[in-house]
């Protein structure tokens, strides 16, 4: 039986299985950095640099991943990525106990956890057009950016609350998050096929990227997400450092802060089909795209306002317009490509665009520890993160002209033959 609405038993399970892992993905991206800034008493630059681990694997992985999943069984794959991810989360609170935890040994766990997400993600990408039909993609989309944006409502209060009872053992909550989800691939059935390819793996991975650039539709999206992602995650890095050691934040107030202004974002995840229906997916990106950055120098109002009001109502519209960016990019991406290179076209996307953030992360905890001696760590990390604020503003101008591309595409294929 299906009920009104629903997408289908094998979405649903896909559905339920990512949206409880992302609440644990949650309470991880939370848990770590305050690990470090009040257990192993880390600099900036040190935080800086297991942010970058996060996302390193991007640039050294991203390439062949597409090339592999293409070639492995889909669902056996993101099952594997959910059980590599289990381990390296669970092995930050083992090695506390031991005694032996350290900023290396959070960097290696972080770094394996990223290189098994990047294959998750992009059989992530391929998945879902298979589990529901083309026409009801977008609702698919928003369901899985509201359960994005629900953990990150849910996920740093319940991070704060599990840090605060059980210190580094908050961890293995995301642990068993990634065993729900890997249940849950375990009871769907298996979608699409193993392609077969002519060509060597090299010839596929350059194909990837010519893909991206010939298209002129995807070479605008990628220029966008570039720039966005060579100044956004400057912001995010050093956010923890201007809470904890600029404003005087606690662990608690700093989760409910962080919670309370991620209600933005699930209006946002909300709202993205109905403002994309009227102002067009590439517009409603590309205004997405401008003020997603502006916004975030409302963190400027602290400490002259209350701290914490500040962050969560900054985060708010911060995450709101994040989340019209999401759930028009991945479909404006698919509707460029055909099915037999989603998997190429994708991993050279993220390789391509987030393979700047280990860079940008980096970057932001160097460039507040060098500010620090002359202007102390507030203002430090209110310059950083405003230049990081300014830079990912410019992502706005590339796609600008997104939305006329995708009219003419479509006034195109309307056209008599």
């Amino acid at each position: 039986m299906r009920f009104p609405g629903s997408l289908g038993r094998q979405f649903n399970l896909y559905w339920g299985g990512q949206t409880v892992s992302l609440v644990g993905d949650r309470v991880t991206v939370f848990v770590v950095p305050t690990l470090m800034i009040f257990v192993l008493h880390a600099s900036a630059l040190e935080v800086g640099i297991v942010a970058m681990a996060q996302y390193l694997g991007i640039p050294l992985l991203g390439p062949v991943a597409g090339v592999l999943v293409d070639r492995w069984d889909k669902r056996l794959t993101m099952l594997m990525c959910d059980v590599v991810r289990l381990v390296a989360v669970t092995a930050v609170p083992v090695t506390y106990w031991f005694g032996v935890l350290s900023t290396p040994v959070l960097f290696v766990c972080v770094a394996l956890i990223s290189g098994a997400t990047i294959f998750f993600n992009v059989g992530y990408l391929v998945a879902v057009p298979t589990t529901v039909p083309e026409d009801k993609l977008v609702r698919a989309y928003s369901r899985l950016e509201g359960s994005s944006t629900v953990s990150e409502v849910a996920g740093p209060s319940i991070a704060a609350g599990l840090y605060h009872v059980f210190g580094v053992a908050a961890l293995l909550v995301d642990a068993a998050s990634y065993l729900v989800s890997a249940a849950c691939f375990r009871a769907m059935r298996p979608w699409g096929t193993k392609a077969v390819q002519q060509g060597s793996v090299w010839s596929r991975l350059v194909l990837g990227f010519r893909l991206n650039w010939a298209d002129p539709v995807l070479r605008r999206v990628v220029i966008a997400a570039v720039t966005l992602n060579s100044g956004g995650p400057i912001f995010v890095t050093v956010l923890p450092v201007l809470a904890y050691q600029g404003l005087g934040i606690s662990v608690g107030v700093f989760g409910a802060a962080m919670s309370a202004g991620a209600g933005g974002a699930v209006l946002g995840a909300l709202a993205a089909p109905k403002i994309s229906d009227r102002l067009g997916l590439g517009r409603t990106m590309a205004w997405g795209l401008l003020l997603h950055c502006l916004v975030g120098l409302g963190i400027l109002a602290a400490p002259a306002l209350p701290a914490a009001p500040v962050i969560g109502v900054t985060f708010g519209c911060y995450g709101f317009f994040m989340s019209c960016i999401n759930v028009c990019s991945a479909p404006i991406r698919q509707s460029r490509m055909t099915a037999e290179n989603q998997g190429v076209m994708h991993a050279a996307f993220r390789t391509a665009t987030w393979g700047v953030i280990p860079l940008a992360a980096l970057a932001g905890g160097s460039a507040v520890t060098l500010l620090t001696g002359s202007l102390g760590v507030l203002d430090a990390a209110r310059a950083v993160m405003v230049g990081g604020t300014l830079l990912a503003a410019f992502s706005f101008l590339p796609a600008v002209g997104i939305q006329r591309l995708l009219d003419r595409a479509k006034q195109f294929e309307g056209s008599p033959a």
